[in-house]
């Protein structure tokens, strides 16, 4: 009997395959480099050009932190690239506002003197300060979760960001200035915001966004009609996010977007204050609470989820961090994806860490697995890369997949790539819209398979009039170990 028939025969025989899969083993890197505690916010992008993605981390009161990546080996750069600000920093993105085919960054500070958002233009790996010209000068305020998206679908990335203690802001980007047009178009919302997701739910062509509240506030999902938006939770029933409705104590946090059940739509995930929450996207506008039954509803405090499939079996996996809030620090869970549910594999090694807030997969040594990267807010935390021990016959079970605009730039935020081979649905993944702790990668996306059988690929990318599509059939993974399949999409 294969471990896959297992899983028709009920809880235990899921809880059976969790266990005979192979253990997941993850090795810290260069852990003498990243043991410094302090760190709230971490994002992968390639800031040098040079192939691999690079790390960001933003600490709390000390110089924040750049790591150069060379091949795996990493080098502290923050400084000689112009971006080690000593302020206390919230959020982080990567994002090619310019559209000059290298990423800037946008860092998110706590209130105090110059604004709370520096935006950094990237000239060819070294970064200028371009706030005030840009226009996103921003006084003070809570800063939270920032995605360089295209929500209006002109080809270039536009601005969005979250606050928790005033109303959120999306600027609209036209060729390199930004313009505060949230009240406009229906995003000024003043419920204290946290976390945010941009991506597709409706399948109609332009970016929607699932917003994360906190304090007793209800979350949003904003319906893009046309560059308008219009807040259908309720309707969808994702309002909650699983946790106890209007309870001051409770929150969302995190809000992350993936295709648990392989079939071909994106689901949620929330990481919350209460429990966590799994929302099945039925494809008719409504989602399925299915927490309990998946086994995620764990009642606690937790800063972040993300998803990867980090064992290669076709199925995404699933990391939430807890946090630390008075005086007690909440476990991590490491979820494996049997099909049918989220079975806790979570090794000692990760439990014994104190980490909370940022998390981030990435193969950031492109051996064909996922890696996790964490933050520490506790001064005797950590912010560790950990290399992903998986075995190189099943590393090798995946393809790297980066979408691009037909001039090669990283435009294409919010982008969803799915699979199927022989017409069969094997899953969706989506360009990062927002992800880990208020931060946004610009990075490949890794994409599990389970075997090594060609697959064909779609992609459907943000864009006017319903969307911007692109086919590639018949994949033939094995050609690809080691390396990036760039997509344009017009």
């Amino acid at each position: 009997m294969t471990i896959r028939s297992l899983h028709l025969l009920g809880a235990g025989a899921v809880l059976l395959a969790a266990t005979l899969a192979p253990a997941p083993r993850f090795t810290p890197v260069q852990p003498a480099l990243f043991a410094a505690g302090g760190t709230l916010t971490n994002a992968w992008g390639d800031f040098d050009g040079d192939g691999d993605a690079d790390l960001f981390v933003g600490f709390n009161g000390v110089p924040n932190r750049l790591y150069r990546n060379d091949a795996g080996t990493f080098t502290e750069v923050a400084a000689a690239s112009g971006v080690a600000d000593a302020r206390a920093t919230r959020a982080v993105a990567w994002g090619d506002f310019d559209a000059d085919g290298d990423p800037d960054l946008l860092v998110g500070f706590t209130p105090g003197q110059g604004g709370v958002l520096r935006l950094y233009r990237n000239d060819g790996g070294h970064f200028v300060a371009v706030t005030l010209e840009a226009g996103v000068t921003v006084d003070s305020g809570a800063v939270r979760q920032p995605a360089f998206v295209d929500f209006d679908g002109d080809g270039d990335l536009d601005l969005y960001v979250a606050f928790r203690d005033r109303a959120n802001i999306l600027f609209r980007n036209d060729a390199g200035h930004f313009t505060d047009v949230a009240r406009d178009v229906g995003l000024a919302d003043g419920r204290r915001s946290v976390g945010g997701v941009w991506f597709d739910f409706d399948a109609d062509g332009d970016l929607d966004l699932y917003q994360a509240n906190m304090d007793g506030d209800a979350n949003a999902l904003w319906k893009n009609e046309g560059g308008h938006f219009t807040d259908v939770a309720a309707e969808a029933g994702v309002a909650w996010g699983g946790r106890t409705p209007a309870d001051k104590e409770n929150g969302t946090v995190r809000s992350c977007a993936a295709d648990v059940n392989n079939d071909g739509r994106l689901d949620l995930v929330t990481a919350n204050y209460g429990r966590n929450g799994l929302f099945i996207n039925r494809g008719d506008g409504h989602f399925d609470d299915v927490s309990a039954a998946w086994g995620v509803d764990v009642d606690a405090r937790f800063d972040t989820c993300t998803l990867d499939d980090f064992d290669n079996d076709g199925r995404v996996d699933l990391y939430v961090n807890g946090t630390v809030t008075g005086g007690k620090s909440y476990r991590d869970f490491l979820y494996r994806n049997t099909g049918s549910r989220f079975a806790d594999v979570t090794p000692d090694s990760l439990k014994a860490l104190e980490s909370d807030h940022g998390a981030q997969w990435h193969d950031f040594d492109r051996d064909g697995d996922a890696d996790l990267a964490l933050t520490g807010a506790q001064p005797t935390g950590m912010h560790y890369v950990l290399r992903n021990d998986l075995s190189p016959a099943d590393a090798g079970r995946s393809l790297s997949v980066r979408v691009v605009d037909d001039h090669g730039r990283a435009t294409r935020a919010g982008s969803i790539v799915r699979l199927s081979r022989g017409g069969k649905p094997l899953g969706a993944y989506l360009v990062d819209g927002g992800s880990g702790y208020d931060a946004q990668n610009d990075i490949p996306l890794h994409i599990g398979l389970g075997a090594t059988e060609a697959v064909d690929l779609e992609v459907l990318a943000p864009a006017a009039r319903g969307g911007a599509r692109k086919r590639i059939r018949n994949v033939k993974v094995a050609e690809w170990v080691g390396r990036t399949m760039e997509i344009r999409v017009p």
